[in-house]
């Protein structure tokens, strides 16, 4: 099941000024969670060293109070992972530890470099040695080989040289540093806690924390918090701001903040835009939980439609499960969702789900559907539909595993065995956003704004 939905890169955390740093860092990464479920790792500093752990897992199963004693110091940076660039392994595990001219600095990274190999390259040329395959770790290298002695100049010196997307958090040993690429890819936050300096991808680990949100930090901005302070710097040329569009959708949980609204305002105001460009003669309209919950109400408030969850989805399913042969058919749906018959039987049912990608999921949805009576099943799309992959953070599948991009939208709705299928339009989508920022749009539209690796293909990854 989830390698047929797109996935985002990681989560990124970081606290300096505070005795609980590594326990803070914790509960923003629990809060995270939804942005990894591969690995976890936090690194912390008392000041004179940083102490690391990380494995593969979920926060709370590599985690434990014991290990987070060790932890100790006041000023921690942390990461949960799904891997884009770099397989699975420990070793790809987040933040990166590196030792270098008598100092220690560790990164933690969201987001995607697309000019990573040719860097990677160069590098290698020049002496360096990889330990793993994750993009991030080129960052460390371009830092370690700057001639500057100021470690702020070696790495902008070393951003300026990479392309693609990050939001990235470093910590030093008395030194905590954020930093967000000129385009502003991949969300970054900026909170207070105490006196405390907090930086986290979304503002859900800010709450869990008792933190207090600020602002958003700004792409191409670098956030500087020692025993001075804090101070900020803007090392980059300007440029046209890029922020991922999906964070709205899908990714991020409803309970953060982007612009002052939150998300799950934003997703009810995209389920009320797509009621009015693509409606449905519907007795129930019902989401597939849990993501596509604020659209649904938005969509059937609009259409005065009853709203109502026809299914219940499982929140007790393990990272993966055994996968059995075509002997008990669609065995990973029905793990993860349950029909209510007495909802469904024998109505129009308007179904509303954030994103399309393989279609896989989708056929499998209206078959359950219609197995528990179901007369008619309309689904609608609070997204345009996806066809190109995504190069900047995002996990997801190449072109020709994308639905929309191989097939007409008569040949998609056959193909998913809906009786109807709508999706949102971009202009639609672009109604809904806050206008105060530039977006990122490239899954819909193909407009690469930052470039695409050369000779690339999503499918040739780990």
């Amino acid at each position: 099941m989830d390698g047929e939905i797109p996935h985002e890169a990681c989560g990124v955390v970081g606290i300096y000024g505070h005795p609980d740093a590594a326990k803070l860092a914790y509960l923003g990464l629990y809060a995270l969670q939804h942005r990894g479920q591969e690995s976890a790792g936090i690194v912390a500093s008392d000041g004179r060293q940083l102490r690391c752990y990380k494995n593969k897992g979920l926060v709370s199963e590599v985690f434990g109070k014991s290990r987070l004693d060790e932890l100790s110091g006041h000023a921690a940076i942390g990461h949960v992972r799904y891997s884009t660039t770099g397989s699975n392994r420990v070793v790809n595990a987040q933040p990166l530890l590196a030792n270098f001219r008598g100092r220690c600095m560790a990164v933690a990274h969201n987001g995607n470099l697309i000019n990573a190999a040719e860097l990677r390259a160069e590098v290698e040329a020049r002496g360096a040695i990889f330990m793993g395959t994750a993009d991030s770790e080129v960052i460390l290298h371009l830092i370690a080989q700057s001639q500057s002695a100021d470690f702020l100049e070696s790495l902008g010196t070393a951003l300026y040289r990479v392309k693609g997307a990050y939001s990235l958090v470093l910590l030093c040993e008395k030194q905590l540093i954020a930093v967000k690429d000129p385009r502003g890819f991949r969300p970054l936050c900026l909170g207070k806690l105490d006196g405390a300096t907090v930086v986290a991808s979304e503002s859900c680990a800010l709450d869990i924390m008792g933190a207090q949100l600020l602002r958003e930090i700004k792409p191409g901005e670098m956030i500087i918090a020692d025993e001075e302070g804090v101070r900020i710097r803007n090392p980059f040329p300007p440029a046209e701001e890029k922020f991922c569009v999906f964070e709205y959708i899908y990714y991020s949980k409803p309970d953060s903040a982007l612009n002052g609204r939150t998300i799950y305002e934003t997703r009810h105001r995209l389920g009320e835009q797509l009621a009015i460009e693509r409606p449905a003669a519907a007795d129930v309209v019902i989401p597939v939980p849990d993501s596509s919950n604020p659209a649904a109400i938005g969509y059937a408030k609009q259409l005065k439609v009853p709203f109502d969850l026809g299914l219940i989805r499982s929140h007790y399913i393990g990272r993966t499960f055994i996968e059995p042969d075509e002997g008990i058919r669609h065995f990973g749906a029905k793990l993860k969702y349950s029909p209510v018959r007495s909802v469904l039987e024998d109505k129009r049912v308007a179904v509303v789900d954030d994103s399309i990608v393989r279609g896989t999921t989708s056929v499998k949805i209206v078959e359950m559907l219609r197995h528990a009576g179901a007369r008619e099943i309309h689904l609608r799309v609070t997204a345009p539909p996806w066809k190109h992959p995504c190069f900047y953070g995002i996990d997801t599948p190449s072109e020709k595993e994308l639905i929309a991009n191989q097939h007409d939208h008569e040949d998609m709705c056959r193909r998913i065995g809906c009786d109807s299928l709508g999706f949102l339009s971009i202009e639609g989508l672009m109604k809904v956003v806050p206008r105060t920022r530039g977006y990122c749009s490239a899954c819909f539209t193909g407009d690469y704004s930052a470039g695409r690796p050369d000779g690339f293909q999503k499918d040739m990854l780990e």
